[in-house]
């Protein structure tokens, strides 16, 4: 168990040169991590396209009760979170790696083809029964899947779950979003300000105890100010890039005192493994989630 939560495949991610195609695949990246954006029973358990395809890649140890078999397989056409595709038939698949070799993979990945853009849509609206994604978050699913590759990876294929990632991929959602917000599309800013609180929210359940209620606090205003600001958008308040990009300016004060605290929190090996009452080494269990954790107000 504790192997499982203090690792995951290392993401390969070719981030494009051109600004606009790079900003569809920053805003894909933040909304594939974000279980809002499939809504129902998804949104409640915690279940983002992140959580069968870690980092963009593969789940080898993903387990869901009515969804899997053997772990780092799911049945696309259960009823557990779908009632559009449910087909009364336990067949559990294994989770392809969206990061390995495109020839493996069964949709289209060309951009001129519709097919991946068609099959994410209809995964977030059947397959889950999520709200109707904004237009620039549905492009940018598609975009960052395609920016998907095994060559980016340089070497390794497993990396360690760290607080500096976590932190940095919320910042990176935040900063989407005021880029959302200088193409005045305020459904897109919202669906990245949703991620990037997502993002603390699994941040804050590694920070348990007393001991660290100071570090917790911290995360919980930060949380909270980017709703503020997600409100301020809805509001169409002219205010709000400079909300956002004071956030963004206060982040590394936070992140530095959060980074200080990380190794008494969970996301040290050892003291997870006492948490869970486990030996650091213990065996992967037969049934384990690797969802992730919502930020919720």
């Amino acid at each position: 168990m504790v192997r499982i939560l203090t690792r995951r495949p290392v993401e390969c991610l070719t981030v494009p040169g051109d600004p606009r195609a790079a900003y569809r695949v920053e805003v894909g990246r933040a909304a594939f991590r974000d279980p809002l954006l499939l809504g129902g029973q998804a949104a409640r358990a915690g279940v983002a396209c992140d959580s069968c395809h870690r980092n963009g890649r593969t789940n080898p140890d993903f387990s869901f009760p009515g969804l899997s078999g053997a772990p780092g397989t799911a049945d696309v056409t259960s009823f557990v979170f779908s009632t559009h595709r449910g087909d009364h038939v336990e067949d559990p698949r294994p989770i392809p790696d969206l990061g390995g070799p495109k020839a493996k993979l069964k949709i289209d990945q060309s951009p001129a083809s519709p097919a991946l853009k068609t099959f994410i849509h209809g995964l977030v609206r059947e397959e889950f029964e999520g709200a109707e994604p904004p237009p620039a978050v549905l492009d940018g699913l598609a975009a960052y899947v395609r920016a998907l590759d095994p060559a980016a990876c340089a070497s390794g294929d497993w990396e360690r779950v760290r607080a500096g990632a976590a932190i940095a991929d919320a910042v990176r959602a935040a900063a989407t979003a005021r880029a959302a917000l200088a193409h005045h599309d305020g459904p897109t800013v919202v669906v990245m300000i949703q991620a990037a609180r997502m993002q603390l929210g699994d941040v804050a359940e590694h920070y348990d105890g007393p001991a660290l209620a100071g570090e917790r606090k911290r995360l919980t205003s930060a949380s909270f100010e980017l709703a503020d600001i997600a409100d301020a958008v809805r509001r169409g308040d002219a205010g709000a890039d400079s909300l956002l990009a004071a956030w963004l300016k206060a982040a590394p004060a936070w992140r530095a005192a959060l980074l200080r605290g990380e190794p008494r929190s969970l996301y040290d090996a050892g003291r997870l493994a006492g948490a869970l009452g486990v030996g650091a080494r213990a065996s992967r269990p037969r049934t384990a989630s690797t969802i992730g954790t919502s930020g919720g107000r």
